[in-house]
């Protein structure tokens, strides 16, 4: 049984090393986009509906953004662990927690970095947008060695907005749904466009 059991994990082991060395085709770029047509939307109704956020907005205003994000992480998924199914076949589970391996620290660290400074200064919260950015960035450079080499450069848009809205934003020290809204949405359309040529596929 020892043996058994010796050598049913040394194939897992196997498996875990070809998934992490293999490029990972299970992300779709039909959701990807839609996650970006999805936040110019958002950012257009919420500076139609809430205009220049005030500072009790500031819950409002991260509740939507979140809700956003759940939402394309929600399509984005769906359609991952379908085509992962399809084109990873036998490897689709390992090929998955791989990706999300790699991904999976930024968005903590996103996630954890929102509730403080919510909780205990929210008068700094229009940082907020800059630092998604560029947090996003370091999840999409950390999973570049599974995807189409061009994925670099949407890192490169991430960091380079993250910047960006810093910068700007100190000017006014405000919430602005466009800090969102365009940065992710110009680079969720970027990452389809990558996914689409990259993995030589159209849209589907």
């Amino acid at each position: 049984m020892n043996e058994l059991q010796q050598a049913l994990s040394e194939i897992q082991t196997i498996r875990n090393q070809v998934a992490h060395e293999t490029e990972f085709r299970g992300y779709g770029p039909l959701s990807v986009g839609l996650s970006g047509l999805l936040a110019l939307l958002v950012a257009a109704l919420q500076v139609h509906l809430m205009g220049k956020p005030a500072p009790a907005a500031l819950a409002v205003w991260v509740a939507v953004w979140a809700g956003t994000a759940l939402v394309a992480v929600l399509l984005t998924g769906i359609e991952t662990l379908t085509r992962a199914r399809r084109v990873h076949v036998g490897f689709a589970r390992e090929m998955v927690q791989a990706a999300v391996a790699q991904f999976l620290p930024a968005a903590m660290v996103g996630f954890l970095l929102t509730v403080v400074l919510v909780r205990v200064a929210p008068q700094v919260c229009w940082l907020l947008p800059g630092l998604w950015e560029l947090i996003f960035s370091l999840g999409v450079f950390a999973s570049c060695r599974f995807l189409p080499r061009q994925m670099f450069a949407v890192g490169v848009w991430y960091l380079a907005a993250g910047l960006y809205c810093l910068a700007a934003g100190s000017l006014t020290q405000t919430l602005s749904p466009w800090m969102m809204g365009i940065p992710f949405g110009i680079g969720q359309l970027l990452v389809a466009s990558v996914l689409r040529f990259g993995y030589g596929e159209s849209l589907e």
